[in-house]
């Protein structure tokens, strides 16, 4: 018999199944979209069943393709994003939208309807927001929760379970009520390094108006928070099972959210500095770059920055603090400056007429531009500025209120133009992690390797702006798969195939291709990263005009 794992990541977008060999080698893999449903702005909705049907469709198809039977497969992880499932006593979907559809029962990570509640929590100085970089996010679970009771007391009324998303997929699978110590500690203040007793704060939740939740001894929020990876109940239920093409009680682990199983895909492969060890393990950062990009980094000891989230501990790897950084739109703002400009029309031609895609098109548009000014790529953006904060900015900034700005346009919108615009995206997002960088060694890490993966990786263009505007150098995984590793590397840790995730990663997550920084261009990124910097001063400084 085959020993094969099963990893199932659910993005903002759609919804992956991954078959991996116990060498970490991918066998075969398939994609499902997911509904999404926006009734206001900042409102973001999606449905569970919706979800469990796309995972269910992944899953089948995934077996297929990878011609693997259902019997050789060892043990199930799920990731997914942090969003807020909500369910009713009987486990049906309760409506968290303003439509009142229950259908719409999940508020999405990047739902921003909760900025009035992280305002309002933010202005009391609470000792767990100390583990969330000094502010609370309305990404997070605890402001989405009292907008949910501010603003819909029937739904929260009738709702017996507020699930992370990687929870409920567990939950789904398995019928155990189990929660991830990762989704608990990065999104709901959970502590993980407390005592048992004290890992959730009773004041904190009876001060921001939520109390309920403690009086209930966190019945509708988590009683049994576990480490990832970790078998659950009696593994695949028999209608998960018969739903999945799978064989019941197959092992089921603890989840992770989606960013986190990127993590652990990348951040153990060995390198020149060995593999991941207490000595080289501040030196490391993983980019997981989607539709928002994060950045994990891990240390032996707890590290306080301000506007990154952490320090948490045993989140991503376990034994270590983790920080995270992160933007709340990278690759929705490049996939945003090229399709809302007037030349996307005939960049998608070319694209066509040349079996290309878009950003292949404007990539050599950039080359010839640059071979006809006679300089870098890079420097085409001389007199061309974005700031990329246009859903806010994450860290280190911690501000969801700020938005973009773009300096330097013309009175024409050719390709050319288009392609620019691309490039100054591309930069601004990159600057973007230089920030989390700079931030991130001036509080206790030396990081000078970024261990990427996810959609931007597959962009030349992403890469090299990156490592030279952070001067780190860029790894890639064998694997490009990343996330979907992460979490078929938390079925392996369930099958007890590995005895821990630090085991698994080892053996089944490998470096790729490396892309070193031109140090060349240091100082004109040097100068861009002044102006990046300059232009947030500046919308302060027009806010505050505005403000009289």
């Amino acid at each position: 018999m085959s020993r094969v794992y099963l990893g199932i990541d659910v993005g903002t977008g759609s919804a992956r199944a991954g078959l991996f060999d116990g060498g970490g080698r991918m066998l075969g893999s398939a994609v499902q979209p997911i509904a999404m449903n926006k009734p206001r702005p900042d409102f973001v909705e999606q449905s569970s069943a919706d979800i469990w049907g796309a995972i269910c469709k992944a899953v089948r198809n995934a077996l297929v393709e990878s011609n693997t039977d259902p019997a050789d497969v060892r043990g199930i992880g799920f990731d997914a994003t942090c969003s807020l499932v909500v369910l009713d006593c009987e486990g049906k979907p309760v409506t968290v939208s303003p439509d009142g559809d229950d259908n719409w029962d999940i508020i999405v990570w990047m739902d921003h309807r909760a900025i009035e509640q992280s305002e309002r929590i933010n202005s009391n100085s609470y000792e767990v927001l100390k583990y969330v970089g000094g502010k609370i996010s309305p990404e997070m679970q605890s402001p989405k929760l009292l907008w949910l009771k501010e603003n819909m007391t029937e739904s929260w009324n009738r709702a017996a379970h507020f699930f992370d998303l990687p929870d409920f997929l567990v939950w789904k699978s398995t019928g155990a009520n189990v929660r991830s110590l990762c989704s608990t500690v990065c999104k709901w203040t959970y502590l993980g390094h407390e005592k048992p007793e004290n890992r959730w704060d009773r004041s904190y939740w009876q001060a921001i108006g939520l109390g309920e939740l403690a009086d209930e001894s966190w019945e509708r929020i988590g009683t049994d928070v576990r480490p990832m990876g970790g078998a659950v109940g009696e593994g695949l239920s028999a209608d998960a099972a018969m739903d999945l093409g799978l064989k019941p009680g197959t092992p089921v682990g603890v989840s992770i959210i989606d960013a986190h199983a990127g993590g652990i895909g990348v951040i153990g492969a060995k390198l020149d500095d060995g593999p991941l060890t207490s000595d080289n393990v501040s030196t490391r950062l993983a980019l997981i770059g989607g539709t928002s990009s994060c950045h994990m980094a891990i240390s032996n000891d707890a590290q306080f920055v301000d506007g990154i989230w952490g320090p948490y501990y045993s989140a991503m790897v376990p034994g270590f603090w983790l920080n995270e950084g992160g933007q709340s739109a990278t690759g929705a703002l490049i996939d945003h400056t090229i399709h809302s400009h007037s030349a996307i029309t005939e960049a998608q031609e070319i694209g066509e007429r040349d079996g290309k895609t878009v950003y292949q098109v404007l990539n050599e548009e950039l080359d010839r531009l640059a071979t006809a000014n006679g300089c870098s790529v890079s420097q085409l953006t001389s007199e061309l500025h974005m700031l990329p904060y246009f859903h806010g900015n994450r860290s280190p900034r911690a501000d969801p209120t700020l938005r973009g700005m773009l300096s330097g346009l013309k009175l024409s919108a050719t390709i050319s133009d288009l392609a620019l615009e691309y490039l100054a995206a591309v930069q601004s997002v990159a600057y973007g992690t230089r920030h989390i960088i700079e931030e991130l060694n001036n509080n206790g890490y030396a990081i000078t390797t970024i261990c990427a993966c996810g959609g931007g990786t597959k962009n030349p263009l992403y890469l090299q702006q990156h490592a030279n505007t952070t001067g780190c150098r860029i790894v890639l995984s064998e694997e490009p798969e990343a996330v979907l590793l992460g979490a078929a590397i938390l079925g392996a840790v369930a099958s007890a195939d590995h005895a821990s995730i630090e085991s698994a990663m080892a053996t089944m997550s490998r470096a790729g291709r490396i892309i070193e920084p031109d140090t060349s261009e240091s100082t004109y990124h040097d100068r861009k990263y002044d102006v990046f910097k300059r232009m947030y001063s500046d919308q302060v400084a027009y806010r505050a005009i505005m403000n009289g």
